[in-house]
């Protein structure tokens, strides 16, 4: 605030009042010195009130603008205070919900409680039904030795009494014949086509069982009985057949004259390798040709399959009775039908086939645990089962990947003698990461030493020649459809040229499978160390 004084009117004013009372007493030059001095006096308090009224203007629009703010933070707090209560309402709610989600979950927490101690209870009694199972397992796995045990003995029984009653009716018709000539008509008249012995007579009483007697084999099975018949049938493991069988087959020479859609129609024969087992034993009798794979039944046959490592077809092949004498006959689509559709179990088959033709049939050629040797050599590995890959896989340091084998079908025969089976494929089935390259070196060392130079230099070749095709674990094989120009020549084929055999067998050697014999030019195709290795095989 400024004050503005008008001196001079205040200096006239004074003058006339100073000129009124004293105008005699004092002189006029008194006054105006006194006057003066007021005047000085004056203008300094004017402005030391100036300067006072300027600081307290300065301190006023100090305290406006502190105002201005105090009123500026004042908003923002009632702001902020509002945002604040509105909140504590949200956490309010919020508080509520989870206070019921809370009391919901004490009690869904009671009630869990109370079905864990059923849970509880159930679990034990599941651990009981399971300690229960196993021991009922271990009881039928008893039972099935046992049943196998007392097969055995039954088997050497029933050929033991075959035996007794051969020579029971032996002796019976050699006193008969005494009889009939001392002349004893008593008996005679009694029974006049006594004298004369007759099969099929008193003598089929006996049933099947007489069919596995010495004195039969020596029989054609065109004059057996129609009990021999159906005996053989059963032993053969074809008995679910013998019922029809009974009703139409009057003797051997019904089976051994039939066609195969007879044998389908009257017999009820419609499983197709149930056929073709019948029709290959029919065969055998026709032109009596003792075969060695015919001495491996269909029991062998499910534990050959668990030594070249296909324990899960065991079932389809025990199903089809599929025994030593159709294994060197199968064909690519009666793989198809035991439900065998990969490419590499096709060529597993194919190779382990091969091993038991170069063995002469042996049933035990197969080695199944490690032996002596040291460096075993090509010969001595494609006689590998699966389990000794799997041993030899632990010697390498890959006991860890070894399990992966099982179920796989790699065998030393399928090593060796397939070209396109490498260390990759192996690699492969045992399921070892592309990035662990260190590991898959390794195990391309091991497997070019346990196969050899000259069957890794070949395998090598095979590979980089033109065309070829990689094995591959998840190929496929479909079966072979026949065009309109197969079907033209499908009549003039005989029956052994037409089938696709699953191992081709060289159509000059030997007609005994017992005999050593080459592959023909298209299994040759399947191995080349086959033909150097056939020598060493077969010693």
């Amino acid at each position: 605030m400024e004050y503005h004084i008008d001196f001079y009117k205040h200096f006239a004013w004074l003058r006339k009042e100073n000129v009124g009372s004293d105008g005699g007493s004092e002189s006029y030059q008194e006054r105006l010195s006194r006057l003066e001095g007021d005047k000085e006096s004056l203008i300094l308090q004017v402005s030391v009130l100036t300067d006072q009224v300027e600081a307290q203007g300065v301190k006023i629009n100090d305290l406006e603008s502190s105002l201005m703010e105090h009123q500026h933070k004042l908003n923002c707090t009632e702001e902020m205070l509002q945002q604040e209560l509105l909140h504590r309402t949200s956490l309010e709610k919020q508080k509520l919900s989870l206070m019921g989600e809370v009391s919901y979950l004490k009690l869904k927490l009671t009630d869990m409680e109370g079905k864990q101690g059923h849970g509880a209870e159930r679990q034990h009694k599941a651990e009981v039904l399971l300690k229960e199972l196993r021991i009922l397992k271990d009881k039928v796995q008893h039972l099935e030795d046992q049943k196998l045990q007392y097969e055995k003995k039954l088997k050497a029984t029933k050929c033991f009494i075959s035996n007794e009653i051969a020579a029971f009716y032996t002796c019976f018709y050699f006193y008969l014949s005494r009889l009939r000539r001392t002349q004893s008509g008593g008996f005679q008249a009694a029974d006049p086509d006594a004298g004369q012995f007759r099969r099929g007579g008193l003598r089929a009483t006996a049933g099947p069982r007489l069919t596995r007697t010495p004195d039969d084999m020596n029989i054609p099975f065109s004059q057996w009985t129609k009990e021999q018949v159906c005996g053989w049938l059963e032993d053969y493991g074809l008995g679910q057949y013998i019922s029809l069988a009974r009703q139409w087959v009057e003797n051997g020479q019904t089976l051994l004259s039939a066609t195969p859609q007879e044998i389908e129609k009257e017999m009820g024969v419609k499983h197709p390798l149930h056929r073709k087992k019948l029709q290959l034993a029919l065969r055998a009798f026709t032109t009596k040709v003792v075969e060695k794979s015919a001495e491996l039944d269909h029991i062998w046959v499910t534990r050959w399959l668990d030594d070249i490592g296909l324990p899960q077809y065991k079932d389809q092949f025990h199903e089809a009775r599929v025994d030593g004498r159709m294994i060197q006959y199968l064909t690519v689509n009666d793989l198809l039908t035991l439900k065998v559709t990969s490419q590499l179990h096709h060529l597993s088959i194919k190779c382990a086939i091969h091993v038991l033709h170069v063995n002469k049939f042996n049933p035990n050629c197969l080695r199944r645990r490690p032996g002596d040797e040291k460096q075993p050599s090509p010969s001595e590995v494609v006689q590998w089962s699966n389990h000794r890959v799997m041993e030899w896989l632990r010697a390498v340091d890959l006991a860890e990947y070894a399990p992966n084998l099982r179920g796989s079908g790699v065998h030393g025969g399928l090593v060796i003698l397939e070209p396109r089976f490498s260390s990759e494929t192996l690699a492969l089935l045992l399921n070892i990461p592309p990035q662990k390259t260190l590991l898959r070196r390794h195990l391309a060392m091991a497997f070019a030493a346990l196969v050899g130079f000259q069957a890794m230099q070949e395998k090598r070749e095979y590979g980089n020649a033109t065309g070829h095709m990689p094995l591959t674990t998840t190929a496929k094989v479909k079966p072979k459809k026949l065009g309109f120009t197969q079907f033209s020549h499908l009549r003039k084929r005989k029956p052994d040229e037409a089938a696709d055999y699953i191992c081709p067998i060289d159509s000059g050697a030997p007609a005994a499978n017992g005999d050593s014999r080459l592959l023909s030019p298209v299994h040759r195709g399947l191995s080349p160390t086959l033909d150097r290795h056939v020598g060493f095989f077969l010693s």
